[in-house]
Order: C-alpha cells, then sequence, then structure tokens
C-alpha cells in the first residue's frame, strides 16, 4: 500500500509564509502523492531557517518507507527526534517499522508518539494510516480506533476525510473519494492537497473543472507552489498553451519550483512565439548557471527567430555544438540539429552543416525532416544528384508526402537534369520531375507553380528551341489561367517565362491584342523591363 500522510498541524499558516523555502512546501508535494518532489524539496529546504527539521526528517523517512528502505527510514526517524524530542510524528514512522515485527513494540511507539501529541486529531490519523499501509484487513479494527478518536478530537481535522478519501480511491469508489477530499476543502480550504487530489478526480472527464478547482485553490492560498505547478499543468494538458505559459511565468519565480518547470516554461514561451521574452528568460537562466545547457538551447532557439539578432547566432551556434559535443548528457532535439546546420552552411560551411545533421539523423532516427534539410544542404552546394538522392529516400520514408515536399523534389530533379552525364540520365531524371510536379498538382490543384514546372520539364524534354515552345505553351497557358482564377502574385521570374513566352506565340501568330495583353501582365509583375515595354509600345 502506499503511504499517504496528511497533517494538518504542519502545514496550518503555510499561506502566511509567502514564499518562504520550508518543510511546508515539501510536505504539501508529498500529501498530493508527488513523493521525488517531496523529497527534492525537503532535502533542499532542510537546513533553512523557519523550517522544522523533525518534520522534514519524518516525511522523507516516510518517502524511504515506500521505497522498502528500512534502514534508511529508520535513520531519517532517529534523525527527527535528535531534532526534537518531542515531535510526535517520528514516533509514529518508527512504530510502522516495528508493527509487521513486533506489534507490541509498534503500540509502546506509538503511545509515545500520543505522549507528545495529545488532542491532535492529525496525529491519530497518521497512526491510522500507519496501520493501514502495513495491512488494511488485518489491522481494521486498529484503523477504525483511530479514525473514531480523531473524529471525537476535532472532526473539523482535514486530514480525516483526506484519509477517508484516498482509501475510497485506493478501491475505485471514485464518487466516495470525490466527496471526502471535498469534505477536507470544506474544514480547511487552504489545503493544496485535498484541492489537488479532487481536482484531478475530474481530470479526464471534466477538465475544465479540474482548472476552476486549481484557480480556488490559488485563490485562498495564492502562495501554493504545488498549486501553482498544478494549474500550468493542467492547461499544458489541455493544450492551453499560452494559459500555461502564464501560469508557469509565475510559477518559476516561486523558489521552491523545479529545474524541469524552467525547462517547460521556456518551451512554452518558444512555442507560443514569444520569442523575445523566450530569450530574455532563458539568457536569465544563463546568467544564474553558466552551465545550464536547456536554458543555452533555448536562448539559441529564440535568437534564430529574432531577425535584429542575425549577426550573434554563428557564434551561438558554434557554443551550443561544442557544449553537446563536450558532454553525451547534453542532448539535442531535431530542431537544434537544423538551426545549427542552418548557420554553419550560411557561414560557407557546408561540411560542418552535414556532419551536424547526419549525427541528427542517425541520433534521431524517426525525424524525417532532417534528411530533407541535409538534402538542401548538397543542393546548395550545387551537387543536385546527391540532394535528390536523399530527397528520394526522404519521400519513400514519410507516410505522406506534402505539397511542398512533392514540389521540392520536382524542382530538384528537374535542375539535376542540366548536369546529366547522357541523354538516357537526362530522360529519366525529367521523367522523375514530372511525377513529382505531377503529384504537387494533385495536392495543391490552386496554385499555378506545379503547373508551370510540368511546362518547364515539357519543354525540356522536347529539346528546347521552337519544339520546346510549343510543348510547354498549353501548359503555360493553363498556369496563367489558374494566376487569374486564384489571385496568385506569380514570381518575377516565373512571370517572364510565362508571359513571355505567351506573348510571343501570338505576336508570331499576328494576334496583336492577346500578345500586348500578356506581355502586359509581365510588366505588372516586372515593370523595370525596357525591352517589354518596348514591344508593348509597338503593338
Amino acid at each position: 500500500m502506499k503511504l499517504r500522510a496528511l497533517f494538518s498541524a504542519c502545514i496550518a499558516g503555510a499561506s502566511l509564509l509567502g514564499f518562504a523555502q520550508t518543510h511546508v512546501e515539501g510536505i504539501e508535494y508529498y500529501n498530493a502523492d508527488q513523493f521525488n518532489n517531496a523529497r527534492e524539496l525537503l532535502t533542499r529546504n532542510m537546513n533553512n531557517s523557519g523550517t522544522d527539521k523533525a518534520m522534514s526528517n519524518f516525511y522523507l523517512g516516510q518517502i524511504s518507507l515506500l521505497e522498502k528502505d528500512i534502514n534508511k527510514a529508520k535513520s531519517y526517524f532517529e534523525a527527527g527526534i535528535a531534532a526534537n524530542p518531542e515531535n510526535a510524528y517520528n514516533y509514529v514512522g518508527l512504530g510502522q517499522i516495528l508493527l509487521p515485527t513486533d506489534p507490541k513494540a509498534a503500540q509502546a511507539q506509538f503511545k509515545l508518539a500520543e505522549k507528545y501529541g495529545k488532542k491532535d486529531a492529525a496525529l491519530q490519523v497518521a497512526i491510522a494510516r500507519a496501520y493501514y499501509d502495513v495491512d488494511p484487513v488485518t489491522y481494521e479494527k486498529e484503523i477504525t480506533k483511530r479514525l473514531t478518536k480523531a473524529q471525537s478530537t476535532d472532526l473539523n481535522e482535514p486530514a480525516i476525510y483526506i484519509f477517508e478519501g484516498d482509501r475510497a480511491r485506493d478501491v475505485k469508489n471514485w464518487g466516495e473519494a470525490a466527496g471526502q477530499y471535498e469534505m477536507a476543502i470544506n474544514f480547511d480550504p487552504q489545503t493544496p492537497a485535498a484541492y489537488v487530489k479532487y481536482a484531478n478526480m475530474y481530470k479526464l472527464v471534466n477538465p475544465a473543472y479540474t482548472i476552476m478547482k486549481l484557480q480556488e485553490l490559488l485563490q485562498k492560498n495564492p502562495s501554493s507552489a504545488l498549486g501553482q505547478r498544478e494549474l500550468a499543468n493542467a492547461y499544458y494538458q489541455q493544450d492551453k498553451y499560452k494559459e500555461a505559459a502564464e501560469a508557469y511565468g509565475k510559477y518559476v519565480n516561486n523558489p521552491n519550483h523545479f529545474k524541469q518547470d524552467e525547462d517547460r516554461y521556456a518551451l512554452l514561451l518558444f512555442s507560443d512565439g514569444d520569442y523575445q521574452k523566450g530569450y530574455d528568460y532563458a539568457s536569465g537562466l544563463l546568467a544564474s548557471d553558466s552551465n545550464n545547457f536547456t536554458a543555452q538551447r533555448f536562448q539559441f532557439m529564440n535568437a534564430a527567430q529574432i531577425k535584429e539578432m542575425e549577426s550573434q547566432l554563428l557564434p551561438m551556434a558554434e557554443a551550443l555544438w561544442n557544449a553537446h559535443k563536450a558532454n553525451s548528457a547534453n542532448k539535442f532535439a531535431p530542431i537544434d540539429y537544423t538551426l545549427i546546420a542552418d548557420e554553419f552552411n550560411r557561414a560557407k560551411r557546408p561540411e560542418e552543416a552535414i556532419a551536424v545533421l547526419q549525427e541528427g539523423i542517425t541520433e534521431i532516427p524517426e525525424q524525417k525532416s532532417l534528411i530533407k534539410d541535409l538534402a538542401l544542404v548538397y543542393y546548395d552546394m550545387n551537387d543536385n544528384m546527391k540532394a535528390l538522392d536523399l530527397l528520394k529516400k526522404y519521400a519513400s520514408e514519410v507516410s505522406n508526402l506534402n505539397y511542398s515536399d512533392a514540389f521540392l523534389l520536382a524542382n530538384i530533379a528537374y535542375v539535376a537534369s542540366f548536369d546529366a552525364p547522357d541523354a538516357a540520365a537526362k530522360s529519366d531524371l525529367l521523367k522523375t520531375a514530372a511525377s513529382y510536379a505531377e503529384k504537387a498538382a494533385e495536392l495543391n490543384p490552386k496554385s499555378y507553380r506545379p503547373v508551370k514546372r510540368q511546362g518547364d520539364i515539357a519543354g525540356i524534354a522536347a529539346g528546347g528551341g521552337a519544339a520546346g515552345n510549343a510543348a510547354k505553351l498549353p501548359l503555360y497557358i493553363k498556369a496563367a489561367e489558374m494566376i487569374e482564377q486564384n489571385g496568385e502574385t506569380p514570381s518575377a521570374s516565373d512571370a517572364q517565362d510565362i508571359y513571355v513566352t505567351i506573348g510571343e506565340y501570338y505576336r508570331t501568330q499576328g494576334n496583336n491584342a492577346a500578345a500586348k495583353d500578356a506581355f502586359s501582365k509581365y510588366l505588372k509583375v516586372q515593370p523595370g523591363d525596357a525591352n517589354i515595354q518596348k514591344i508593348v509600345n509597338s503593338l
């Protein structure tokens, strides 16, 4: 059985502590069944002013019991007694250790606890929990006895209802559990664990209600790090990233936050497009710890999106790559490989860009976009065949080729055909280009671009010259019609190819009106072309 304890005596007045760093914060996490987080805070805050070392040791001992480390648990309980012999709870811990093998000795420890915790209803719940976690069936009478005593001592003690809620939850009686947690909230509106457990009951069935209850907790107990973190996580799990970023922004200013939450906040700022704020936040983390690799990553990621920082990107990319290579624990995500390679490539250092992307492909083989990134580096190096081979590999490994990818493949195969070693190779490359251009046209039937590229391919396949112009003319006319129909603005080079070719055709046919119309459309895109303007004036 999991051991779960909530002793209201330990958290009384927690909201009055502001952002203190004491035993209280760790106990909040323990009572919410977040034991690793509890241990981190209890250990971190052990020697801080205001910390009750006896209570910190008790909860650390309870965590050790959960992990079946009896010797370590015993050492914590003994340390707690040494810190304050009159603190009742560590005797409960020692009693729980003894209970499976020596019940009488355990009962003696419980009596000693009662000596120091007279009229403490939460202490009676702690003893009930000790029996429950050792064997809830064998010790059912003792559990009932202790709960009855707790109720007679203070019927309003929230620990009673949280324990009853946990018992109901353990047997999947969700309605009873929720009702008991709600009772605990009614008796102590500032107890974070009751709110968190109650809110989590609705996480899957009514996530909006979960958020509402956590907001209610923070209205009553605004300094609760647990409440702040749970609310931020609730937003995140519901894909409400803007709200999550705002909530994490408040939470990370609480000194009782965790490092991994800094990482998530940085991610949310980046994902939300708040690049300057994300850069500033990551830079602040680095100022506190220059070895914070995650902060270094997000600093660079955000900087790469800020135009004013372009001149600083290369040294940042170099530093990040070196930090990654220096420590195998410094892992990258796909975006790191992409952005660093991009900076090396911009700096005319393609060999380094290739090395970065090759590592990314090896380390994260499921991220197929890195293959495409590598292909584009080779394309920039004018190694079109290598680029095409990589893109074909990429196309064979992705489940669905999108329009941009199909059009890219068509373009690179088309360009590669110019350097084909022989006619057969050229023909094969043009067929490949035509196939992908057709695919792109299917995927985006409103774009003129793949149709225009089909015309280019047809012209080259026909041998160029007059035969080539005749082959591409119908496709150029179709592309021109699509531009008109869909309101696209062609690039200057596309406009020249399409409209000048059409205009020249009509001019040779003696259809000056149609020729003038085509040339005029080109001049709207490229008004400074004096030669075409001269032709228009002559028509």
